[in-house]
């Protein structure tokens, strides 16, 4: 429930902005779009709407609900963001392969693509928001996609995943993988699948770029995979 609750503050927030908020002590909740978001989300926690979490404080949980909104406003960020967690949460469960909790495997798996995502460029940062605050953004969001009775298995937004730890699996011999053969085999594949029309690359971005995104996520694939005791993604 209580990523459920995430949910309904995240899709709030980004009208948070327009809203007129009650005034809460020593803030002007309506003299800026930052001051109206932070007040909501004072007034969330404090009806226990919402908690901070990650480790944050009250004023660092007020500045990430700032970012939320700054991320929803984006277009290719923000996609790029829910499509890695939806991925996740079909692909990389936060179990172990024997069904025990391990929402941690997943957390770091996830945060990793986040961080490789940016590297490549397939994110950009938006204005008031860190790096930190995306990949808890993301968190969030594959958070409340994990209890989705099964609807992502059937639209299996994952399969991209599970595409890339195909060519690790076939790279693995005695528990060891050719990470060499791994990242060429994958260069080829993306460049195949570029000049055949099923990759378009956005503008600004190259196939290289794309090309080094997928091999990142090989090797957080592996890692997932390791913690999890898993030999293939589920």
């Amino acid at each position: 429930m209580v990523f459920s609750k995430t949910l309904v503050v995240l899709v709030c927030l980004a009208g948070a902005a327009a809203s007129a908020l009650p005034t809460r002590a020593g803030t002007n909740c309506t003299s800026s779009q930052q001051a109206a978001i932070e007040c909501f989300v004072a007034n969330a926690v404090a009806t226990d709407l919402t908690k901070p979490r990650y480790g944050m404080t009250l004023a660092q949980f007020e500045s990430y609900g700032v970012a939320i909104s700054e991320i929803l406003q984006t277009h290719q960020t923000y996609l790029v963001l829910v499509g890695i967690s939806s991925a996740a949460a079909d692909a990389m469960p936060p179990t172990n392969l024997n069904g025990s909790a391990n929402l941690l495997a997943q957390q770091n798996a996830v945060s990793e693509i986040v961080a490789a995502a940016n590297t490549a460029g397939l994110v950009s940062i938006p204005a008031k928001t860190t790096l930190h605050e995306m990949e808890w953004f993301a968190l969030d969001v594959s958070g409340a996609m994990n209890d989705n009775n099964g609807v992502l298995q059937l639209l299996t937004p994952g399969v991209a995943f599970r595409m890339i730890d195909s060519y690790v699996v076939t790279a693995t011999s005695k528990g060891e993988v050719n990470w060499t053969e791994v990242d060429a085999n994958l260069t080829t594949a993306v460049d195949s699948f570029v000049k055949a029309g099923l990759i378009k690359i956005p503008a600004g971005l190259s196939t290289a770029k794309v090309a080094a995104f997928a091999n990142a996520l090989a090797h957080i694939i592996y890692s997932y995979k390791v913690a999890t005791g898993r030999t293939t993604l589920g």
